[in-house]
């Protein structure tokens, strides 16, 4: 029995469901009664949790987390791509238009029609091309790529975000004089939050804007704002400060001073604006200006460790090469592809010049793959379980390929790292865990179960890890 045959006894045992399309949650009466009854239930466990909060145990390790990265990008690529015309590129004549135009750089075949910066980056990022997906429902699965864990097993409910763990993590390392938040979302309006962990580990999430961040002025002025603000505090630090009405009043002052701390502040105005020759370098579209706002955040070294940034459109059903065949018409993979290309190479070529590319992971998946071979009659491509991901920086050996597919790109051929079986979501978790010198197999018990919520499910008995082979 090999590896991939043990992991699928493992699924087997302990079943991932693959809830359908069709599947849409309702409730009976006597459920939503059943429901309404666990909420108040649930009210008291939260309670009770926080009196014993934060107890971890750390299991021990049989090799140190790497501790490479300082940073954390992770791109969700919402709708998922066709690895096979992107990352996985397989060229299929009479199938893929000829202006994908591959071309093999460094041994790996490139579309330099599709990706055309990338391209002068090979040597920059390292591609995994074993890995699989458990679901392919898009709500599902993009929530499973953020949390790292099946959202519909037992804690999926409560899972934070992989964002928030690091956040949580972290936290300890930072200085009264680090305003920024440390885990923010950016055009990731429907980020995953901060399950059962405080909402001081949430994302905080901001669409960039030439602006800048919104709402860090007020209209009265700052001598009006810090005159407000010292009026509030004497009339009700005696309910603000280590409350008596307990941990959620707490929390509202932390709110409120960290917000106060970035008002008036031109870090945060120089890190949240740009102009608009900043844009165009990027270009010139939400997703460029998401990277460029990235970059300037983690430039500004004010406390953020991890920045998650959203770029959707690949769910290309029909017309996945354009409509009537016109690569310029509408959203196909040549148009969003052209997209993600510019601003992911400007940014990795701007995190190099700033210094910050060693330091800094970037971490690129979607929620699945599409299908593989003939396009739809729709001229698109459907959910396929096999996928792709993408790492870069943070120590990461670059200009190589982890694992390989069949000519299709429809399954693993060779895995390409020690476990000899397909990567999960729950292995990329684990990785960005080790990259940032977490544990990844530590267990919280402050969970409002009391089941023990572990970082990466079912590490500690080695079921998933981290890909080492990304560091060569």
């Amino acid at each position: 029995m090999n590896a991939q045959e043990k992991f699928d006894k493992f699924l087997t045992k302990h079943p991932h469901p693959h809830v359908a399309f069709f599947n849409r949650p309702h409730l009976s009466r006597r459920r939503f009664f059943e429901v309404l009854g666990a909420g108040v239930t649930g009210s008291y466990l939260v309670q009770r949790a926080g009196l014993g909060a934060n107890t971890v145990v750390t299991p021990q390790l049989p090799e140190s987390p790497k501790g490479t990265a300082k940073n954390v990008i992770f791109i969700l690529l919402a709708g998922a791509p066709s690895h096979v015309d992107t990352f996985d590129f397989k060229m299929s004549n009479g199938i893929t238009p000829a202006a994908a135009a591959p071309a093999t750089i460094n041994g790996i075949l490139w579309p330099t029609g599709i990706l055309p910066n990338l391209a002068k980056n090979i040597n920059d990022f390292a591609l995994v091309r074993s890995m699989s997906s458990h679901a392919l429902v898009h709500s599902l699965g993009q929530t499973w790529t953020q949390i790292g864990r099946n959202p519909a097993a037992a804690l999926g409910n409560i899972a934070p975000n992989i964002g928030s763990i690091v956040a949580i993590e972290k936290t300890p390392e930072r200085t009264p004089s680090k305003v920024f938040p440390t885990f923010i979302a950016l055009n990731s309006g429907g980020a995953s939050g901060s399950g059962y962990l405080s909402s001081s580990y949430a994302p905080f999430k901001v669409n960039p804007s030439t602006g800048g961040l919104p709402d860090t002025m007020n209209v009265d002025g700052q001598v009006r704002m810090d005159q407000r603000w010292s009026l509030l505090h004497s009339e009700d630090d005696v309910l603000r400060i280590q409350s008596p009405l307990g941990k959620d009043v707490d929390d509202m002052d932390s709110f409120y001073s960290a917000a106060k701390g970035m008002m008036y502040n031109n870090t945060v105005s120089q890190a949240f604006s740009y102009t608009a020759a900043g844009s165009a370098r990027y270009g010139s579209n939400s997703f460029g200006n998401a990277c460029l706002v990235a970059k300037q955040i983690l430039a500004a070294d004010q406390g953020t460790r991890y920045i998650e940034i959203t770029v959707g459109g690949w769910d290309m059903h029909q017309n996945i090469y354009g409509a009537g065949g016109n690569i310029k018409a509408g959203t196909n993979i040549f148009t969003l592809g052209n997209i993600l290309d510019a601003g992911l190479s400007t940014l990795i070529n701007d995190l190099k010049d700033a210094g910050l590319f060693d330091s800094t992971m970037i971490v690129m998946a979607g929620e699945f793959g599409r299908t593989v071979g003939p396009v739809t009659a729709a001229g698109g491509r459907d959910h396929f379980l096999h996928q792709f991901a993408f790492f870069a920086g943070g120590g990461v050996k670059g200009g190589r390929t982890i694992g390989s597919t069949d000519a299709l790109g429809a399954k693993t051929v060779d895995p390409g790292w020690s476990r000899g079986r397909d990567v999960y979501i729950e292995d990329i978790e684990a990785t960005i865990y080790s990259a940032m010198g977490i544990n990844w197999t530590n267990i919280r018990y402050d969970d409002p179960f009391g089941r023990g919520f572990e970082y990466v499910p079912s590490a500690a008995s080695d079921t998933y890890g981290p890909i080492n082979e990304l560091w060569g």
